[in-house]
């Protein structure tokens, strides 16, 4: 077990994590910088950090039973399909990244998971207003989704920001028909991601497990907070987080 420090940083980070994603996500820019502060080693801390957060993506994904069950079960499985598909292709790739080039590539994916969280808003809007309905089916949209997928196997940070900027630029302009496949697809490419980094043993159990608790219990109390703080307050202490982290992880490159 983690000395006493770690293990408090550890729980801290992950409820704070928790409640993040269940009021506007970013909850990887704590749980993963953690893992790293406490000597866990980066490939092990990116998959301990997807196990960590894991447990929340169901959760969201049954708030949105009602849109799911409007859309065609063709559709959804298939696109679970090509979720599951580049959930394993991006773990794997992952697992076989050197140490030392992940090392050097993360404060680059820190900083453009947090660019890509703080446009999120503007992105989202900007395509809604060029889609239009009929696009929804385009025929680049598989290849996107796999895309996107394969880079939430590989680094979980921005993934929501990602798919949501797909459906919507792929024609979906029902907000919360975006968020139930968001959340779907999410689940299952973290979810096969996670499997593919326990059978390959680059799991950090103890840390991995305290953290996953403590992620749970954040997530309940994030979904109380959500009705009471300010959106806008939520996403600039979450944009100020990772700009520091990104910091943090330049400055180690020193």
């Amino acid at each position: 077990m983690p000395a006493l420090f770690d293990f408090t940083l550890l729980a801290v980070a992950a409820f704070a994590a928790g409640a993040l994603n269940a009021i506007a996500g970013g909850g990887s820019f704590l749980t993963f910088p953690a893992l790293v502060f406490t000597g866990v080693p980066p490939i092990v801390a990116n998959a301990t950090s997807a196990l960590a957060v894991s447990p929340g993506y169901l959760g969201s994904t049954l708030g949105f039973r009602a849109e799911l069950r409007e859309l065609p079960t063709r559709r959804l499985r298939r696109e679970m399909l090509i979720s599951a598909g580049g959930g394993v292709a991006g773990a794997l790739l992952l697992l076989v990244t050197p140490g030392h080039l992940f090392s050097g590539i993360v404060p680059w994916l820190l900083l453009f998971a947090t660019v890509l969280f703080a446009a999120g808003p503007a992105i989202a809007a900007r395509m809604r207003g060029r889609a239009s309905a009929a696009q929804a089916h385009s025929r680049w949209h598989d290849a996107g989704l796999l895309a996107v997928s394969v880079y939430g196997g590989y680094f979980n940070g921005g993934l929501g920001i990602l798919l949501m900027a797909l459906y919507t630029l792929a024609g979906e302009q029902r907000l919360n028909t975006i968020n139930a496949l968001k959340n779907l697809n999410s689940l299952v490419l973290s979810w096969v991601s996670v499997a593919a980094f326990v059978l390959a043993g680059a799991i950090a159990w103890k840390e991995g497990v305290l953290m996953m608790v403590a992620a749970t219990i954040g997530g309940y109390a994030g979904a109380h907070w959500a009705r009471r703080l300010p959106a806008q307050w939520v996403r600039a202490g979450v944009v100020l987080t990772g700009l520091a982290m990104t910091a943090v992880f330049f400055a180690r490159l020193r």
